[in-house]
């Protein structure tokens, strides 16, 4: 495996080698088409490659799945491109983790014809993952990331992690946190929390996000801290630790593989926590997790699942979607964001047939910084969480968050959840930025 690991990264260098060039980086086909990323060549007979690369293994394993169910479903509705069909091939596991970004990555650059991929589906696979995409021209597109640093501040300021070439429908972690924070502070009426995460960015930005918005209301998180973000472990320490803080309150936005579970089965044991509530996220919302017959009476934010009327450009509304996933799979939807990877996956393929040129040769050629720049002017595209407009840092996502009051752990559809609120752009920008 290490051997196989080290020649396709060698290979996977030698390919982003090729993409960056000597400076001269535009390239001519034998068609006389040209793109400063070079030009992906389709010929007669074959198929456009795009790839999945998710989380088929591991912490987020029920997250990744689902995605790749809906990348599936997107290609069926989507049809041929110009006469050519679209294959994805084999999945790339992203383990939700930096090693499985990198080289999950570097295994799909290698094969030198992918067009695009719909992935990562954790925040921490996708910063190890972007740089190598990013610098082999590629689009990655993702229906589940959330980390704000993989796209911006919402304020005209660049991620410290952004990457050209990258864009999510998922919404932007800032709206999440602040919609925690809205909630809590406002409904609940609760003033004290404590913030908990794994050490994983997606985990630590959400809790940075929440703690930030909540302070900003006028609420105090006097307790900030990680787990072991082990499975099995015991939570004992972390768990006295909140209790004598004295919060009303523990945000805890992880994953069923690294604590969540121990925490939520383990607290009753702490004295001081009896009248403390709990408060998990997406990565939580899934529902083998519900099932946890301790996680009744806890709360969990996420996006609003809520998609109403929504028709896709594919001509599909969820309800049809959600019935051919279920007729497709034998089983609901396990995890909240495969209507959004949907939505990715067809952009992205209304990208490459808005793109894509068919040669008198009868070769299709597809531009990569075409690709890009056809998606960075994607404004009102009809998706099924709604209309999409991507900004110029990669967020597409419509930002519309939902507060869910789990009570029932033999209901394990997350959709029949009751939803206690939920938030819009407009709702929650004022605490983001302060305006």
């Amino acid at each position: 495996m290490r051997l196989r690991h080290l020649a396709v990264m060698v290979l996977a260098l030698a390919l982003v080698a090729a993409a960056c060039g000597d400076g001269d980086t535009t390239t001519t086909t034998a068609g006389g088409s040209e793109d400063p990323l070079g030009v992906v060549e389709v010929q007669p007979g074959e198929a456009i490659q795009i790839r999945a690369h998710q989380a088929i293994s591991g912490p987020a394993e029920s997250l990744g799945i689902d995605q790749v169910r809906g990348v599936e479903l997107a290609i069926a509705d989507f049809g041929d491109i110009h006469g050519f069909p679209v294959d994805m091939g084999v999945a790339e596991d992203d383990l939700c983790s930096a090693e499985g970004g990198q080289a999950g990555a570097q295994a799909i650059v290698a094969q030198g014809n992918v067009v695009a991929v719909i992935g990562t589906t954790c925040s921490g696979a996708q910063r190890a993952a972007m740089p190598v995409y990013s610098a082999a021209g590629m689009v990655l597109f993702s229906g589940s990331n959330t980390a704000p640093d993989l796209t911006s501040d919402l304020q005209g300021t660049a991620g410290e992690s952004f990457q050209p070439g990258y864009y999510r429908t998922a919404h932007n972690d800032l709206f999440q946190g602040a919609a925690v924070a809205k909630f809590v502070f406002d409904e609940l009426g609760l003033t004290r929390a404590a913030a908990v995460h794994d050490g994983d960015p997606y985990t630590q930005g959400l809790a940075n996000a929440f703690r930030s918005a909540f302070e900003t209301l006028g609420g105090e998180v006097p307790v900030f801290t990680a787990t072991s973000g082990t499975a099995g472990a015991d939570q004992t320490a972390l768990l006295t630790e909140i209790a004598g803080a004295d919060v009303e309150v523990v945000f805890f936005p992880i994953f069923p593989g690294t604590g969540g579970p121990e925490i939520i089965q383990q607290k009753d044991g702490i004295a001081g926590l009896e009248d403390v509530v709990w408060f998990g996220a997406d990565g939580l919302f899934v529902g083998d997790y519900i099932s946890i017959p301790e996680t009744e009476g806890m709360y969990f934010s996420g996006p609003d699942l809520d998609f109403g009327g929504n028709v896709s450009a594919t001509g599909k509304n969820y309800a049809e979607m959600r019935a051919a996933y279920e007729a497709a799979n034998g089983v609901v939807p396990p995890a909240p964001f495969h209507a959004h990877t949907y939505d990715a996956t067809v952009l992205v393929l209304t990208a490459i047939r808005e793109v894509g040129v068919v040669g008198d040769d009868g070769v299709l050629r597809i531009g990569r910084q075409a690709l890009r720049d056809y998606l960075e002017t994607v404004a009102d595209f009809d998706g099924l969480i709604g209309k999409i407009t991507c900004d110029e840092f990669g967020d597409c996502g419509s930002q519309r968050v939902q507060i869910a009051y789990h009570t029932d752990s033999s209901v394990t559809d997350i959709s029949l959840t009751p939803v206690s609120a939920s938030y819009t752009r407009a709702d929650l920008i004022g605490i983001i930025t302060g305006g």
